[in-house]
């Protein structure tokens, strides 16, 4: 089946933070988010020098408050001449406000905002004015699960609703006449995500707006599978031509997601990456029993950047050609890790669930407990389970079918961003944990020395009662 690998980037306006420019004009930005205290000033400028030395072009901080403004001030002076900052906003427009007049750009979330539509513009317009009077931009950034009441009851939890939040502030804008304004919906489903952008682009150019979009799979775990899943994710829309920034979000320091965002958009700016000695590397078969397969051919010698390669490519292939099976060939590397890459691709790109999926976000400054460490508890215990060797705490070897369990860092998008998880484990305060199945909250405020363990019981126990 001939496929088509050509690459033009999607045409979109230009958008001014501080000193660079995002659009279709320049490089795609490459970003991350710091996941200190932002009341911590020394902590935080470190970690944004480490960030900047890394490579990253834009550096958001959590701004939960007033007191949070005036750090950021503080910050800001210190790494001014670096790259310009960007101040994330949940549930307090005053916040915003404030924040718009010390940073680049501040990042607001529209469910945090009133449910009534009047009162949602105008203080919208108020901020609008603000960021023009001291040129500061605007990402306008919905996520799965964080949507406003009012639409949630008329869309529910949908690619619809997410893309009708950004399109009220949207429309908004352009009536206002502001240009400055970067638009971002995420998602830790990596179809959901492809699906939202790709209708957000949709609409977008039924209503002749051109914005630039900011890419990123929330919430994509850490080590090798959050790579994969961000590199199907981003990869898939960047081989649409879509995208002007991304973040790699992975729950490691932030520094670490720098070289693989970099590496993801150096492998589509490359007009001849997709290609080596004059051959595609991507073919779809349509050999399965009506169902297609994707070969992947590479030379690549180094496994990282092999493993994120064919990841990126594959996504868009196994959604638009519906195909169920993927072959991966590099003579450097063995059959047995080639085949358990290929199911990975496969089941970030949810073709195939076959192990438990862990949705783990990065980390910011409302996180008060040590996520990385926690992450790894979780997964060696639920991986002692899954392979059926004993437990650490000495309980006989079992199996548990393949879950989806969310490892969140607050509450502030914790809950409703785990979106379709089976169990969630979720900060609720310093060294205080609540779990979830689902989206109800069966466990509140628990100590986090018992979390785990309460976690492990409650799988066991509806799993012994279905």
């Amino acid at each position: 089946m001939e496929i088509d690998l050509s690459y033009q980037r999607r045409k979109t306006s230009q958008v001014q933070v501080g000193n660079i420019f995002l659009g279709s004009d320049y490089p795609i930005r490459v970003q991350t988010m710091a996941n200190t205290d932002t009341n911590d000033i020394d902590a935080s400028v470190d970690q944004a020098r480490r960030c900047i030395e890394a490579g990253a072009e834009l550096l958001r901080f959590t701004t939960q408050g007033l007191r949070e403004v005036e750090s950021l001030k503080e910050i800001h002076a210190q790494v001014l001449t670096a790259v310009p900052l960007v101040a994330d906003i949940h549930f307090n427009a005053e916040v915003a406000d404030a924040a718009a007049q010390v940073v680049e750009a501040v990042r607001i979330n529209p469910g945090n905002y009133s449910r009534d539509h009047d009162k949602l513009e105008e203080r919208f317009i108020h901020l609008l004015d603000i960021c023009r009077e001291h040129n500061t931009a605007i990402r306008i950034g919905v996520n799965h699960g964080s949507l406003a009441p009012r639409m949630m009851e008329k869309y529910g939890d949908t690619p619809r609703g997410m893309i009708e939040s950004v399109m009220e502030f949207l429309r908004i804008a352009v009536e206002q006449n502001f240009q400055d304004i970067v638009i971002s919906v995420k998602a830790s489903n990596t179809r959901v995500m492809v699906d939202t952008v790709r209708l957000l682009v949709k609409t977008m150019n039924h209503e002749h707006m051109a914005s630039p979009l900011h890419l990123g799979v929330t919430e994509a775990g850490e080590g090798e599978d959050g790579r994969i899943k961000s590199a199907v994710g981003i990869g898939a829309l960047l081989a649409d031509g879509i995208g002007d920034t991304i973040r790699v979000s992975l729950s490691e320091a932030p520094e670490k997601e720098i070289p693989v965002a970099q590496e993801l958009v150096d492998y589509f700016a490359d007009e001849d990456s997709i290609r080596y000695d004059g051959t595609v590397r991507a073919e779809v078969l349509d050999n399965i029993g009506g169902n297609a397969e994707i070969r992947y051919t590479s030379l690549e010698n180094n496994w990282e950047t092999f493993a994120l390669q064919a990841a990126a490519e594959c996504g868009r292939l196994l959604w638009d050609y519906k195909a169920t099976e993927l072959t991966l060939v590099n003579p450097n590397f063995s059959e047995n890790h080639l085949n358990f890459l290929s199911k990975d691709i496969l089941q970030a790109a949810r073709v195939r669930i076959y192990k438990t999926e862990f949705i783990s976000c990065p980390g910011c400054g409302r996180t008060l407990y040590n996520l990385e460490d926690t992450i790894r508890q979780i997964k060696e215990a639920i991986t002692a389970a899954e392979n059926n060797t004993p437990s650490p705490e000495g309980r006989a070897g079992e199996r548990f079918p393949a879950l989806k369990i969310a490892i969140m860092g607050c509450i502030v998008n914790g809950p409703g961003e785990m979106a379709d998880a089976d169990y969630g484990y979720v900060g609720a305060g310093r060294d205080r944990i609540s779990l979830y199945r689902g989206k109800e909250c069966v466990l509140k405020n628990i100590p986090q020395e018992e979390a785990v363990e309460q976690l492990l019981a409650l799988i066991r126990s509806d799993r012994h009662s279905s």
